[in-house]
């Protein structure tokens, strides 16, 4: 997931906003007590989401793979007045430690945990999403995607995380495991869908940023 020189990535990370003081709390958390920690957003893709936040200023988001919610309080600093975040995980055992830090983030008011399959979940969402973001099991990537493409609004956004999985994705694609072929193909299917205009960022593990054009 490294993609450049650590000295380099030091010196953004160190000029980029400094990590609020609850998700610095999380992310030590996350990384002493639950299993691959590596699946956090982290600090400098955090403050990415937040500002990406901030810019569109979402009424409604949408996050599939809640982990630790460390993504959903990013998502939560930019929300419209009245906004909330719906976020969906099935991992039940992590469900205490992630309302704990809604709770002591102030925005258990804001920010909404579901436990369950996604898959089975979304389709009863009566929502319009102004955000969404895919960070869950990579082998429903394009599931999601299309699950969730018309319950976003025209000019709204679906941002997918890990899409370069550790640079994976740039081997001869006959030779790739079943996971990277996954996000090969979803790559693939937002660059030729012609109802998005998109850009892939290689930020940390890679977002692929798709934006609903009508």
């Amino acid at each position: 997931m490294e993609f450049i020189d650590p000295e380099l990535d030091k010196y953004v990370c160190d000029h980029s906003e400094i990590e609020p003081e609850v998700l610095k709390k999380l992310n030590r958390r996350t990384h002493l007590n639950v299993l691959q920690p590596r699946m956090l957003s982290g600090h400098f893709q955090g403050r990415v989401l937040s500002m990406l936040s901030h810019m569109i200023r979402p009424k409604n988001v949408l996050e599939i793979g809640t982990y630790t919610g460390y993504s959903a309080l990013c998502f939560a600093e930019g929300l419209a007045e009245n906004g909330k975040v719906i976020t969906i995980d099935v991992n039940e055992e992590l469900e205490e430690m992630v309302r704990q830090f809604i709770d002591e983030a102030g925005m258990g008011d804001r920010i909404f945990p579901m436990i369950g399959d996604a898959v089975e979940i979304i389709p009863a969402l009566d929502e319009q999403f102004d955000l969404v973001f895919i960070d869950a099991d990579k082998k429903n990537y394009c599931v999601y995607y299309d699950l969730i493409f018309d319950k976003v609004r025209p000019g709204g956004y679906i941002i997918a995380d890990n899409v370069l999985w550790s640079g994976k994705v740039l081997q001869p694609y006959e030779t790739l495991d079943r996971e990277t072929k996954i996000l090969a193909d979803y790559n693939v299917k937002i660059h030729n869908d012609p109802r998005v205009q998109e850009v892939l960022l290689p930020i940390r593990d890679g977002l692929m940023i798709a934006r609903k054009l009508n």
